[in-house]
């Protein structure tokens, strides 16, 4: 099982990025899938996540309108678009796979880092 996180980086105040997630190793089309964060000295919190079948989404409320979660299950692949980006948004974004029928089975990647600074 692998989820692989790319994208990530330093921007500007107001930048934008996209962040994606390739999977392999399991079911892709039988997970839910979530963004997750953790900021220095912060705990990980979650950003957003999205249905099995994609057509369920939800944000943390800061995230709301400036974080859009999609998938395509074609390429086993999940995707975090961030507009607006802000310094409080720096941390290490993280993929999580949890199985739809089992909280049993669920599983993170190694995230990736993305700065906000001018």
């Amino acid at each position: 099982v692998r989820l692989v996180e790319s994208g990530g980086g330093m921007v500007q105040p107001g930048g934008s990025l996209r962040l994606s997630c390739a999977a392999s190793g399991f079911t892709f089309s039988n997970y839910v899938m979530s963004w997750y964060r953790q900021a220095p000295g912060k705990e990980r919190e979650l950003v957003a996540g999205i249905s099995s079948a994609g057509g369920i989404t939800n944000y943390t409320d800061s995230m709301k309108g400036r974080f859009t979660i999609s998938r395509d299950n074609a390429k086993n692949t999940v995707f975090l678009q961030m507009n607006m980006l802000q310094p409080g948004d720096t941390a290490v974004y993280y993929c999580h796979a949890q199985y739809a029928f089992s909280a049993k089975y669920s599983y993170w990647g190694q995230g990736t880092q993305v700065t906000v600074s001018s």
